[in-house]
């Protein structure tokens, strides 16, 4: 594991410090779903803010939370910035770096989903920029906490697995038909494709778990008609201590496999579907009711070696959480929920992936 993985507490924290007020930027399913929600879940933060072009957009906005304030253009929020303590970016994958830099500029604590840029460079320059300025600047990796990772990170903490020496970790969907997004008609300078939309996550656990990554081979593929983004995508990484972790995504997987494979030299650690927390979001549910997150026994995943397996408690899935750990970062100084030095190490995997299936070889980072 890295020397210092990321542990997230289970249930978001009461707080009694001052109320921080929220202006989410993009009200799309990101900001609908897995954004608007959790800010106004959390005790200290107040969604105050949502910016959006789309009269439908605004209109959902209103109805759900009819106290915010709705802004046309980004720019019209700069200019009233002084309201506000905290901007979220979750608008297309190629708006979220400039967006970030404006917010920056105009005082604002801001968290950017992910991808957080489309180039380790640029995720570089607004590290500097946020640090510069004396801002807070996070990412929302909220697969960190997912049930199945909470889970499968204390099985390797308390050492239930042994050495782990392989990683399989998948986000498969079967949509043989493709929707006509710019997610899937985009290109690689706009941030489309399932690399940048599914690989911020895999990469993100997969360092989280075991620490920086020596080597990157990539397999990378647009097999539907009609789309010109990558839609079918493999990648082995060799960690720097000997981990390697194979990650698939693709949209046309008709059966898909386990969500988690882990094999260690004393057991494994098998998981099959998603966490349900997105799915609860999605229906509308709010996540602070009593039984957010957690996973029904049926679904729990198998420690042990063939033959003689066990289920293991899930741990809660705790989306909140990072919601939680941006308030305490604002408004008391604590560390980030998420820090972004692993999140530009996984950009730096996704560009040596690129290059890694453009000429068919294995990519090898500098160490860390």
């Amino acid at each position: 594991m890295a020397d210092a993985p990321t542990s997230p507490d289970q249930g978001a924290s009461g707080h009694d410090g001052p109320e921080l007020h929220v202006a989410l930027v993009g009200y799309g399913k990101g900001g609908e779903v897995f954004h608007a929600p959790l800010i106004d879940a959390v005790p200290g933060l107040r969604l105050s803010a949502v910016v959006t072009g789309s009269a439908d957009r605004a209109r959902a906005a209103r109805e759900r939370y009819p106290w915010v304030t709705v802004y046309a253009t980004a720019a019209d929020l700069w200019a009233d910035a002084g309201r506000y303590e905290i901007a979220v970016v979750s608008t297309p994958n190629d708006t979220h770096a400039p967006l970030a830099r404006a917010a920056l500029e105009a005082g604002l604590a801001v968290v950017v989903d992910k991808p957080f840029a489309l180039t380790a460079h640029q995720a570089r320059e607004l590290t500097d920029l946020a640090d510069k300025l004396g801002h807070v600047l996070t990412v929302y990796q909220n697969r960190r906490w997912d049930a199945d990772f909470l889970t499968l990170w204390q099985l390797i903490e308390e050492g239930s697995l042994g050495r782990v020496h392989r990683f399989e970790s998948r986000f498969e969907r079967w949509r043989p038909e493709p929707k006509g997004s710019w997610r899937e008609t985009g290109g690689v300078d706009a941030g489309a494709g399932l690399l940048y939309d599914l690989g911020p996550h895999l990469i993100d656990q997969a360092v989280n778990l075991f620490g920086p990554v020596a080597t990157v081979y990539a397999e990378i593929d647009a097999r539907r008609a009609g789309v010109n983004a990558d839609d079918d995508v493999f990648l082995s990484l060799g960690h720097e201590r000997g981990t390697r972790s194979h990650l698939w995504m693709s949209a046309l997987s008709a059966q898909t496999g386990p969500r988690f494979r882990v094999l260690g030299d004393e057991a494994a650690f098998t998981s099959h579907g998603l966490d349900g927390q997105e799915a609860r979001l999605t229906a509308g549910e709010r996540p602070d009711t009593a039984d957010w997150g957690v996973v029904p026994r049926e679904d729990w995943g198998l420690l042990g070696a063939d033959g003689r397996t066990e289920p293991v408690p899930s741990a809660r899935g705790a989306y909140p959480e990072f919601y939680a750990g941006v308030r305490d970062a604002v408004g008391e100084g604590e560390p980030l929920p998420v820090d972004l030095h692993e999140v530009i190490h996984g950009l730096e995997v996704i560009e040596a992936a690129r290059r890694a299936a453009r000429t068919g070889s294995v990519v090898r980072l500098p160490a860390s």
